[in-house]
């Protein structure tokens, strides 16, 4: 008894069968975006239903993680950034102080950490006050682990001792950038810690990333601040 030779499935059957798993992944990750996760969570489940298993975060994955693709400006957070630049400078020109910008004008202490994309605010744990002697020497030990040598500690300094005075619980007053790195807005923090609301060395690791990721180096990030007022 012969066997019968397997029947070959029609070309337009593959196709429709490749299309309609098409349609069922752009309709998952479409479902997860709206829904609340953002591209971190999309990222992640395009990366777990890959075959093979994505390789681990590189320095480069995470900056871009920390918002959106960091590779090129984001025109809508940047023109918020220089919106607050502008007002702040017409502030200090009306009440006759000159048009210079002056470090730490523009922040405000929050008492009670801001919440933002899904976070509730949540009060800052009793006892932990800021200290930006120790956010500094965090910052510090870091920056290896990100490809910065110890010649960009000095840019980084003066970066964010004017962007926050290196403050975890600072928030600028007129685009509601918060943080240590002033992000916009604090919840693209999120991407490196779901406590990055209260804990500095969080902040800090989003920071590092988003700097490099956006402008390689504290001190190319540093250049673009004095250039324009935001980095």
């Amino acid at each position: 008894m012969s066997e019968r030779p397997a029947k070959e499935v029609p070309r337009s059957a593959r196709r429709t069968s490749r299309f309609t798993a098409k349609r069922v992944t752009i309709a998952a990750l479409s479902a997860v975006v709206v829904l609340g996760g953002g591209g971190y969570v999309a990222y992640k489940a395009v990366g777990n239903a890959s075959k093979p298993p994505v390789d681990p975060f590189t320095i480069e994955d995470f900056g871009k993680l920390a918002s959106g693709d960091l590779a090129a400006p984001d025109p809508e957070t940047d023109a918020l950034k220089e919106a607050a630049v502008q007002k702040y400078r017409a502030e200090l020109l009306k009440k006759g102080r000159g048009g210079k910008v002056k470090d730490l004008d523009w922040v405000v202490v929050k008492k009670q950490a801001p919440g933002g994309s899904g976070f509730p605010p949540v009060n800052f744990p009793p006892g932990s006050d800021p200290s930006p002697g120790s956010n500094k020497a965090t910052a510090k030990a870091m920056l290896a682990a990100f490809g910065f040598g110890a010649d960009q500690w000095g840019c980084l300094e003066r970066l964010w001792q004017k962007e926050s005075g290196w403050n975890e619980r600072a928030m600028n007053r007129y685009s509601g950038a918060y943080g240590i790195p002033q992000s916009l807005p604090g919840s693209k923090m999120a991407s490196a810690g779901s406590d990055w609301q209260t804990n500095a060395a969080t902040q800090i690791k989003w920071g590092l990333g988003y700097i490099k990721g956006r402008y390689g180096t504290p001190c190319g990030a540093w250049g673009h601040s004095q250039s324009v007022g935001w980095y």
